[in-house]
């Protein structure tokens, strides 16, 4: 057992390293090589359990690599589905603003018609002959201001007249760059989605032969304890870190709290899981990649695959409140990070070897874990 824990906190520190690293085409052959070579040591000694044993440790090995490149290139995904958005409202907004500008230069061109017009039908005064006539001079002063008044009323139309033109001409321009960018994004986006199909079909390659090493109930109950040792040392790191965290409000069930993603209740907390072992929380049947959201402020202090949980989040709340997120497809946010109550933070997914997709969800207080229904509303 003890083998099994320092392999799991190997294991960790390696999927740290390999979510900072960029994926090549080159990792995702190499896990299939290595998927293809454990179906050949299994399938030769499926009779031999301490040899099982040893398989599917590797497998489990393999699958937290298959998860971490999943959680890699959905997060890319997420982050050019992001730009999309960005770059179509700030499209809507140019064609918006071309469309007050095209009406304000259509206005302008017509009140400096009608200037030209008045001008044209006052005719032309020479200011020499004004001066000689026998009018008056407060006269003349009059018809010299009204005139000078006339001049620059057309400058001005002028003046303002141009510049509408050239802000026309700047935002043409920015919105054939907003769209070529757009163009580029699309482009991405294909890619990302076609490396995420991929990195999910070797999951999926890796998982079905993980299931086929686990077919007895005493290999499930084992695999589970496994989980709940690993679990239980998180809590315990979490709650290490919560002791250097800055003050902060915590929850109260008196306040109820939006639960972190729409979904329906696939088991409820303290609900049976197997033998003795019972759900310490809620999962929620949830779409593959809807977002996940904090259910209140406070501090990420664990972002991290774990055996059984998959991509886990751990914020905390303070007061010894903390929240984690389980079995996520890839994770928004890292340890360190503060977030803000319905900050999105994860999205739903399968890891830690689930078949559906859904939010492994816990309420801790002081390391215990509490019903999420206590604090979070339907």
């Amino acid at each position: 057992m003890v083998n099994r824990y320092f392999f799991c906190k190997a294991s960790t520190l390696a999927g740290f390293i390999l979510l900072s690293m960029p994926l090549h085409a080159s990792d995702l052959q190499q896990r299939q090589s290595d998927l293809k070579s454990l179906q050949s040591q299994i399938s030769k000694q499926a009779s031999d359990l301490k040899d099982t044993n040893k398989q599917r440790e590797k497998l489990v090995s393999l699958l937290k690599k298959d998860e971490q490149a999943i959680a890699a290139a959905a997060r890319k995904v997420n982050e050019t589905k992001e730009s999309l958005a960005k770059t179509d409202k700030k499209l809507a907004e140019l064609v918006q603003r071309q469309t007050k500008l095209d009406k304000l230069k259509s206005d302008q061109q017509e009140t400096l018609s009608n200037q030209l017009a008045s001008a044209y039908l006052a005719g032309n005064h020479d200011y020499s002959k004004m001066l000689l006539n026998q009018q008056s001079p407060a006269t003349i002063e009059r018809l010299l201001a009204y005139y000078q008044y006339l001049n620059n009323a057309r400058m001005a139309s002028i003046t303002e007249l141009q510049k509408t033109i050239e802000e026309l001409s700047e935002i043409q321009l920015e919105q054939k760059q907003q769209q070529a960018q757009l163009n580029k994004l699309v482009l991405t986006q294909q890619e990302q989605a076609k490396e995420l199909n991929q990195e999910q079909e070797q999951r999926q390659r890796t998982l079905t032969q993980l299931q086929k090493t686990m077919s007895s109930s005493g290999a499930k109950l084992e695999q589970l304890q496994i989980e709940e040792a690993s679990l239980k040392r998180v809590v315990e790191q979490a709650i290490t870190a919560m002791k250097s965290s800055p003050s902060m409000e915590g929850l109260s069930s008196s306040k109820k709290l939006s639960w972190p993603t729409k979904g329906r209740v696939r088991s409820g907390f303290g609900s049976r899981r197997s033998g003795q072992v019972k759900w310490k929380g809620v999962t929620l049947s949830a779409p593959e990649g809807q977002k996940i959201t904090a259910i209140a402020a406070g501090k990420v202090i664990y972002a991290d695959w774990l055996r059984g949980f998959g991509m886990v989040l751990v914020v905390d709340h303070g007061k010894g409140y903390m929240s984690l997120y389980g079995h996520a497809q890839t994770l928004l946010k890292n340890a360190g990070d503060t977030v803000n109550q319905g900050e999105s933070i994860a999205l739903v997914g399968r890891s830690g070897g689930q078949a559906q997709a859904g939010l492994y969800f816990e309420v801790r207080h002081k390391g215990q874990a509490v019903d999420p229904a206590r604090y979070c509303k339907r």
